[in-house]
């Protein structure tokens, strides 16, 4: 009862709706689709039924099913062409969609009833067999259009009643005749096909409001995450700029320019100045994530030596490394390093490598930096003697704002940014990133990249170099 009254609620909804848009393309397009699945079960049909029946009216009728899948396919194109928007053109094709249907459902229906006729006896199991299929057939892939499926279900009911009460009207039999049993089992078929079609019929229903409410929730998620990178954007720039000022005055005190800083005020000042240096990174790393997730970021490709990239990089942190008295080192490759990237992104990912392996190695450590190649691949490695890194701890690594160490007691600070960020703009350059560590010992952090070919060009995937020209 409770699909019965869905099925009313179901028929009522879509006389009353003017948004059949859906429906009819998806008609359509399983028409198209199956076009030769139906006719070849059809053909297959009347192969059989002329090779014990009259072959003559068998292809007669079976040429009629043919004209009509003609009709259907003219109409197809037809339908294809329609936008949506002109509700008359709408209107027109659902009248030659219900007429086509009435028109194909009655000459598969005479194609059948032609052969149950030429049966003297036996139960006519083949002419029901050929219906029962049609009728299934019809409920599985008709079921986008309610009035379209009753329309067609209808008179195959019709050849049903007509095919069960042949043998009934040619001989009369008694009630303990198994004509009778014939044609009972036939009423419970019919009852089965028209339970079978509401279910389909109401399947294809759920499936629609279900991609309704996913398409809203996509909508919902598309504009609650333009409003939180507008947001980012719009906070960060409104804090950066007073925390420039900020930071620049405090400099200015710590370093003596405005005059003596007491002893006592000197220790407030520094951890100000250093928490705001902190403050301005997270901004930045902000910035940056706000600007790869909306896919703002441009990325400037050109041919890049590996060598190069490791030894500008190890420079530009020459200052931080003395200040933690931990000795740098590099290995460097002596044939051609060449691969194709972004100079300044890349230089952002060493930076964060070897900030890492610097913030996590101890007093009178050491970190070494090498570039490898293995194949056709460029692999550039930064090699801490650090605290190491727990197993099952690699999403936490590459996450957003984690840190392995995420107790309030740790020892290096940081946004918990810096190698989602890494991570992404090595993945923007058809590279990966990955690591390897033991717990007292350290961690190596190693990306990869394809390197240049002998003609100069890189190997990347299709695919990726079409990402890649969208970032500029």
């Amino acid at each position: 009862m409770k699909d019965l009254s869905a099925f009313r609620a179901a028929w009522a909804n879509w006389f009353n709706s003017d948004g059949r848009e859906k429906p009819i393309k998806d008609y359509v397009v399983l028409l198209n689709q199956l076009v030769w699945q139906r006719q070849g079960s059809f053909f297959a049909a009347a192969v059989l039924a002329a090779l014990y029946f009259d072959p003559i009216s068998t292809f007669v009728w079976y040429s009629a099913v043919v004209l009509t899948e003609m009709l259907d396919l003219i109409l197809g194109r037809k339908s294809k062409a329609w936008d949506g928007q002109d509700l008359v053109v709408g209107q027109q094709i659902l009248k030659r969609i219900a007429l086509n249907t009435v028109l194909s459902a009655t000459a598969i229906s005479i194609f059948i009833i032609n052969i149950a006729v030429q049966q003297p006896s036996g139960g006519h199991f083949t002419p029901l067999f050929f219906l029962f299929s049609a009728s299934i057939f019809a409920a599985m892939y008709n079921s986008q259009m309610i009035g379209v499926l009753l329309l067609r279900l209808s008179v195959y009911g019709f050849a049903f009643l007509y095919i069960a009460l042949l043998d009934v009207l040619r001989y009369s039999p008694p009630l303990s005749s198994y004509v009778w049993l014939e044609f009972l089992t036939i009423i419970f078929v019919l009852y089965f096909i028209v339970n079978i079609s509401v279910k389909f019929y109401l399947g294809y229903q759920e499936r629609l409001d279900q991609m309704k409410r996913i398409q809203e929730e996509n909508e919902r998620a598309k504009v609650a995450l333009e409003i939180k990178s507008q947001f980012l954007s719009t906070v960060s720039h409104e804090l950066r700029t007073p925390l420039t000022s900020i930071i620049g005055g405090l400099d200015l005190v710590n370093n003596g320019v405005l005059g003596e800083v007491p002893e006592n005020l000197k220790p407030v000042i520094g951890i100000a100045a250093k928490n705001g240096h902190r403050l301005a990174d997270l901004i930045d790393d902000l910035l940056d994530l706000q600007k790869i997730e909306a896919g703002e970021i441009k990325f400037n490709f050109e041919p890049l030596d590996a060598n190069d990239l490791v030894k500008e990089a190890v420079e530009s942190t020459t200052g931080y490394a003395d200040k933690l008295g931990i000795h740098v080192t590099t290995a460097a490759r002596v044939e051609n390093c060449g691969f194709m990237g972004d100079r300044s992104r890349l230089i952002q990912v060493m930076n964060n490598l070897l900030s890492n392996a610097l913030k996590f190695s101890g007093q009178g450590g050491a970190v070494q930096v090498r570039v490898e190649t293995f194949g056709d691949r460029i692999r550039i490695s930064v090699q801490d003697e650090g605290m190491g890194i727990p197993t099952g701890a690699r999403d936490r690594v590459f996450g957003k704002f984690s840190q392995v160490d995420s107790s309030d007691v740790r020892k290096v600070g940081g946004t918990g940014l810096g190698l989602n960020i890494t991570k992404q703009i090595v993945e923007r350059h058809n590279g990966t990133i990955d690591y390897v560590s033991e717990l007292g010992i350290g961690s190596t952090f190693f990306v990869e990249f394809d390197c240049l070919t002998s003609r100069g060009e890189a190997r990347v995937d299709p695919e990726v170099a079409i990402g890649h020209m969208e970032y500029g």
